[in-house]
C-alpha cells in the first residue's frame, strides 16, 4: 500500500513554530511549549526574527533560513501576513501547514480575501494547508501535540487501563468541541489515534482527513464533528471505503435547524448543506449519529469494544431488580428485543443463582447472588453460548474502591468465545477502581442508562447497514442533453415527455388546445376522465382552480375545459396556457410522493413519501442519494413509518410494490444524467394501483436551472 499524501502531515519529522514565543500565556508560545512537554521526538524549529534562541531551541529569523526541507509548519501570526508566510514556507520546500490564525473568512466581508490569497497559494505552489482558524491536531501514539488546547496539557495516561486496543480518531469543524470530545473519551477509557480540527478548511478539508484515518491502521473507528462538508464526493468515496473497509464512522451532524444552520455559517463561513441530504448519505453507507457528545463517546466505547451483533435480541443479567426492568424499557426503546427465555434455558439458569432470582431475562441474580458467589459469571457464561441471543447487557454497582462482581479473565474468555457484544451499565457512580477493573475485562463501562441504549441500538443499525449492499445502479451515458430553451418549469405534460425515455409508465392522457380537441381526447382515451390546466406558470394547479375530476361525458368536458382556462387566467392573467391535459381517471390505489432534489454537497437526492396531504401532514418520507436501485428503492418504500398500509393492513391485500420501486429506480437515473440542469423533480400523487396493475403518474413538475 502506498503512503497516504497527509503521512508527513499526522507523522512530520520536523516542526517549524512560526511567530514562535518563549510566553506560554500567548498562543504562539503555548504551541511550542506543548510540542516539547508531550515529547515530540522530531525537531522543532522555532521562527521568529526577534530571538536568537527559545528555551535552548536555536531560533531562526525566518523559514528560509533554516536551510533543510520541513515536514510541517505551524503558523500563528497576524491573518494579514499568512499568505506572505505560507509563500516563503512553499519557497524552502515546507510540505504542510498548519494555520492556526484567526481572522479569515469566518469574520466576512474583506476577510474573506485574504483566505482567497492562502487558497491560491496553495494551488500554485502545492503546499498543503490545515487552517485557518483551526485549533490544530494531537496525535497521541506518535507524541505530536500541534495544537494550544489545553486538554494535551494533563498527563494521566500511565498506568491507565483501556478497556480496548482499538482507538478512535477525531476530526471536527469545531476545534473545542474536537477536543472536548477528546476529553470525554478519555475520562471514560477509550483510546484516541489522532484528534483534529480542521477550522475554515481552505485547502485540506474533513474529506481528506477521513480518507487518511479510514485507512489508517492505528484507527478502528472515526468520530466527525460536521458543520459543513466542503467536498462532496470526496466524503462520499472516503465513506464507501470505511464501509467497505468495516470502520464504523460516527457524526455529530450540526446546523440541522434555521438557528443552527445560521450559527454554523457565521462560525466557519459555509453555509450547511441540507440536513436532509446528509442523512441520506448517512443512511446509505451506514455512518452512526449521535445527538451530543456523551453519545458520541458511548458509541465509541461500545463499536471499540463490541464485535457486530447478529441481531437485535438482548439479555441482561443484573442483580437489581428495578435496574433489570429499567434496561429492558431503554433496549426497547431504541430499537432492541429483550426476548423472553426459553423454559429449558431458565431451567439451566435457575440451578446457579438462588431460589428467589428470576431467570426470564432480565436475568435477576439478585444482590445476594452478586456479592457471595459468582452467579452472575456463570449465568453470563451460560447465555453467551445461548443461540437465543445476540448480545449481553450487564449490571452491577461499580463503585466500591475494593470488590467488584465482574472477573476479568472470565469475561475476556466468554467475549473471545461468544462473539458477541457485552458492555457494562453501572446503576451507581464507578469508581476510580471500579472502571479500572471493567476495563481490565474488555468492557465498556456507561454511568448513563439511555446511552446504553443508544449505543447498543445503533450497534445493531450498524450491523444491518453493513449487510444491505450498496446499490448497484451504473450511470447512464448514452443520454442526449436538454436543449437550452427549456423553461425553467416544465408542467406535467412536458415533464413527462422530457423523461420518457426513463422508462416512465405510459401515461393515458392528451394535451388539449381547443374544447373540441379535449371531447375528442376523452372520447379516445374513455371515460371518466380528469382535466388540468398545463402552464409551466401554474405549478400549484388546484390553487388556480385548474383540476376537475371524474369527468363522465363529452358535455362536462367541453364545459370544463372553459371552465379551467377561464380560472386559470383569473388565477394569473399573465401565465403561459399551453392547453389543459386529458387523463383517463387511475384506478383506486395510495398514493406516494416522488421526488428528487439537486442538494449543492452530495448531488441529486431522491425522496419518496405518501402523497397527497399526508406527506405534509405526517413528514413520513425516505431520502437517499441517487441513484438508486430497485432493491435500495424497495427498501425505502418499506423503510417509512406508513408502510404497512402498502403491506395489507386490517385484512387488506398487499400491493406490489416493484412498479414503484422501479420508477424511483428511473427516476433517480434521469436525475443523475441531468444532475447539471434540473434542479428539483416531484411527482405527486403517484398511484400505486390496488389491483396491481401498476401505477399512474397523476402530476408531475421539474424545476430546471437558469
Amino acid at each position: 500500500m502506498t503512503e497516504h499524501a497527509l503521512e508527513s502531515f499526522f507523522w512530520p519529522k520536523s516542526i517549524a513554530v512560526l511567530g514562535a514565543s518563549p510566553d506560554v500565556h500567548r498562543i504562539r508560545g503555548r504551541l511550542l511549549h506543548q510540542l516539547r512537554e508531550n515529547g515530540y521526538p522530531g525537531r522543532i524549529l522555532p521562527i521568529n526574527p526577534s530571538y536568537q534562541e527559545i528555551d535552548g531551541l536555536r531560533c531562526y529569523s525566518s523559514i528560509g533560513a533554516v536551510g533543510e526541507p520541513i515536514d510541517l509548519a505551524l503558523v500563528a501570526i497576524p491573518a494579514a501576513n499568512v499568505a506572505t508566510a505560507l509563500e516563503e514556507c512553499a519557497r524552502a520546500g515546507v510540505k504542510n501547514t498548519l494555520i492556526i490564525s484567526s481572522g479569515f473568512a469566518e469574520e466576512g466581508g474583506a476577510a474573506g480575501d485574504m483566505q482567497a490569497a492562502l487558497v491560491e497559494v496553495t494551488k500554485r505552489t502545492g503546499i498543503r494547508a490545515c487552517g485557518p482558524n483551526c485549533e490544530g491536531y494531537f496525535n497521541t501514539l506518535g507524541n505530536i501535540a500541534t495544537t494550544f488546547s489545553p486538554t494535551v496539557e494533563v498527563k494521566d495516561d500511565e498506568g491507565r487501563v483501556l478497556a480496548s486496543d482499538r482507538r478512535v480518531g477525531v476530526i471536527a469543524q469545531s476545534g473545542g468541541i474536537g477536543f472536548a470530545l477528546f476529553n470525554r473519551g478519555k475520562a471514560a477509557g477509550i483510546g484516541f489515534s489522532y484528534v483534529i480540527s480542521t477550522g475554515n478548511e481552505a485547502d485540506l478539508n474533513m474529506a481528506d482527513f477521513l480518507d487518511y484515518m479510514v485507512e489508517d491502521k492505528n484507527t478502528h473507528a472515526v468520530m466527525l464533528f460536521c458543520e459543513a462538508v466542503r467536498d462532496g464526493p470526496g466524503f462520499v468515496a472516503a465513506l464507501a471505503k470505511a464501509r467497505t473497509l468495516g470502520k464504523p464512522i460516527i457524526a455529530i451532524k450540526i446546523g440541522r435547524s434555521v438557528a443552527g444552520s445560521r450559527a454554523s455559517a457565521s462560525h466557519t463561513a459555509s453555509l450547511s448543506g441540507s440536513y436532509t441530504a446528509y442523512r441520506a448519505v448517512f443512511e446509505r453507507y451506514g455512518v452512526i449519529e449521535a445527538e451530543d457528545p456523551d453519545e458520541a463517546v458511548a458509541i465509541a466505547g461500545v463499536l471499540l469494544t463490541c464485535p457486530p451483533p447478529m441481531g437485535r435480541r438482548a439479555g441482561i443479567i443484573t442483580p437489581s431488580g428495578g435496574g433489570g426492568a429499567w434496561m429492558a424499557d431503554t433496549l426497547s426503546a431504541h430499537g432492541l428485543i429483550v426476548p423472553t427465555l426459553s423454559g429449558e434455558t431458565q431451567a439451566a439458569l435457575r440451578a446457579l443463582m438462588p431460589s428467589y432470582g428470576a431467570s426470564g431475562n432480565p436475568v435477576d441474580v439478585t444482590a445476594q447472588g452478586s456479592n457471595t458467589g459468582p452467579a452472575m459469571m456463570t449465568v453470563m457464561e451460560q447465555l453467551a453460548g445461548s443461540d437465543e441471543l445476540d448480545m449481553l447487557v450487564l449490571i452491577t454497582s461499580l463503585t466500591s474502591e475494593t470488590r467488584v462482581s465482574l472477573d476479568a479473565q472470565r469475561v475476556r474468555a466468554v467475549a473471545a468465545r461468544c462473539g458477541k457484544p457485552m458492555t457494562v451499565w453501572t446503576y451507581t457512580l464507578p469508581s476510580a477502581f471500579g472502571r479500572e477493573q471493567a476495563a481490565g475485562c474488555g468492557l465498556f463501562v456507561h454511568s448513563d442508562l439511555r446511552n446504553v441504549g443508544v449505543a447498543m441500538g445503533k450497534l445493531a443499525d450498524y450491523a444491518e447497514a453493513l449487510a444491505r449492499p450498496l446499490p448497484a445502479s451504473p450511470e447512464r451515458t448514452n443520454v442526449a442533453p436538454l436543449p437550452h430553451n427549456l423553461p425553467n418549469m416544465l408542467s406535467e405534460y412536458h415533464a413527462k415527455a422530457l423523461l420518457a425515455p426513463f422508462g416512465l409508465p405510459e401515461s393515458r392522457e392528451r394535451l388539449a388546445t381547443t374544447a373540441a380537441e379535449a371531447v375528442e381526447a376523452a372520447v379516445a382515451l374513455g371515460f371518466p376522465v380528469a382535466m388540468k390546466i398545463a402552464s409551466p406558470d401554474l405549478p400549484h394547479k388546484t390553487e388556480a382552480g385548474g383540476v376537475i375530476l371524474g369527468l363522465q361525458g363529452q358535455q362536462s368536458v367541453t364545459a370544463a375545459y372553459g371552465q379551467i382556462v377561464a380560472s386559470a387566467r383569473h388565477y394569473r392573467p399573465t401565465a403561459r396556457i399551453d392547453g389543459v391535459l386529458v387523463q383517463k381517471m387511475a384506478p383506486k390505489g395510495h398514493e406516494l410522493v416522488i421526488g428528487m432534489v439537486n442538494d449543492a454537497t452530495f448531488g441529486p437526492i431522491m425522496m419518496v413519501g405518501l402523497g397527497g396531504t399526508m406527506v405534509e401532514l405526517m413528514g413520513d418520507v425516505v431520502h437517499r442519494p441517487a441513484p438508486v436501485d430497485v432493491a435500495e428503492a424497495t427498501d425505502m418504500l418499506r423503510s417509512l413509518r406508513s408502510a404497512k398500509l402498502l403491506q395489507g393492513f386490517r385484512g387488506a391485500d398487499p400491493i406490489e410494490l416493484t412498479p414503484a420501486a422501479e420508477l424511483i429506480a428511473n427516476l433517480s437515473q434521469a436525475a443523475i444524467a441531468y444532475r447539471d440542469r434540473i434542479v428539483e423533480m416531484e411527482f405527486n400523487p403517484v398511484i400505486l394501483h390496488a389491483d396491481g396493475s401498476g401505477l399512474t403518474i397523476a402530476d408531475a413538475l421539474i424545476t430546471l436551472n437558469e
